[in-house]
């Protein structure tokens, strides 16, 4: 009986102050799916840093006739110089950082720059022209200094590139933007709890009179203050649930519908499995935020 007349009372307080809970609810569904957003995004560089950094290289690029480095002052890399390089890779002080190493000679760097650029620069650039290279995969990518220190400046070396450094420009960007998803997230997060206690305290002032006579008739304060709880607890679930089809249709419609398919060097993206957990997230975070919001602004008008 007493869990039938909390509910009606936590019912009719969300009826006497509809515009009040309808804008809860949209500032939470707002301010969640930008949580939501930002959790997804971080997910999805997380997920594409572990999948580039396992399939980047450090290239290893040998001088050719063409290069001007002071490594290559005698030009084309001799052959004692690419099995000085081949040697140093195997070396104890170098084997336990790679996983594996491939070497593309001069002629099939010369097919590959040809299928690459087109058959019409087949008379433009000879197999002399084009680097022979080493490409290294590390067992930890975040080594990939070393091979760099140990490589750079060794004659007939032109150049040595570790391959994931362009990619940290994207992955910066990415952050970036998460952060300022966050930041606005932040924001709105500020304003629906300021707005879910401005609501309990109009519905308390409006059941002031109702309030009063269960005081006299000693009702406890818990009992008092569970109706306005639960009032801006179910506008918060409203706003998350709103915040938690968005954050769905974003992934269905946006990633599985549109992206996958048209951004072709992204080849993992968050799915199913991070909905999973980004949901229940949002949902216990408005609920909490909510509930200890409503908890604190009826605590202090009963006090006043």
């Amino acid at each position: 009986m007493r869990v039938q007349l909390i509910l009606a009372e936590a019912f009719s307080g969300l009826r006497r102050n509809a515009s009040m809970v309808i804008s809860v609810v949209l500032v939470t569904f707002v301010s969640l799916t930008f949580v939501g957003a930002a959790i997804l995004m971080q997910m999805q560089i997380g997920t594409m840093k572990d999948y580039w950094a396992e399939r980047a290289q450090v290239a290893v690029y040998m001088c050719t006739s063409i290069s001007t480095g002071a490594t290559c002052a005698d030009g084309e890399a001799t052959q004692e110089q690419v099995d000085a390089v081949s040697e140093a890779l195997v070396s104890p002080a170098l084997q336990p950082l790679i996983r594996e190493t491939r070497f593309e000679n001069r002629d099939e760097a010369y097919a590959a720059t040809i299928e690459q650029l087109g058959p019409e620069y087949a008379d433009v650039i000879t197999p002399d022209q084009v680097n022979q290279t080493f490409y290294v995969n590390l067992v930890d990518q975040s080594q990939s200094d070393v091979i760099v220190e140990a490589f750079s400046g060794m004659q007939g070396v032109e150049q040595v590139q570790d391959q994931l450094q362009y990619l940290e420009p994207l992955f910066q960007a990415l952050t970036v933007a998460t952060y300022i998803a966050v930041g606005i997230a932040g924001l709105m997060l500020v304003a629906a709890v300021l707005l879910i206690a401005t609501t309990i305290r109009l519905s308390a002032y409006a059941r002031r009179r109702e309030l009063g006579i269960m005081r006299l008739v000693g009702a406890s304060n818990r009992f008092i203050q569970t109706p306005f709880i639960l009032e801006g607890v179910l506008a918060a679930l409203v706003g998350s649930a709103l915040a938690s089809v968005a954050i769905w249709a974003g992934i269905e419609f946006g990633v599985e519908g549109y992206l996958r398919d048209r951004v072709a060097f992204i080849t993992t993206w968050v799915g199913a499995g991070e909905l999973w957990i980004v949901i229940p997230v949002i949902i216990a975070l408005g609920v909490v935020l909510a509930a200890l919001s409503a908890g604190f602004a009826i605590r202090r008008w009963l006090r006043a």
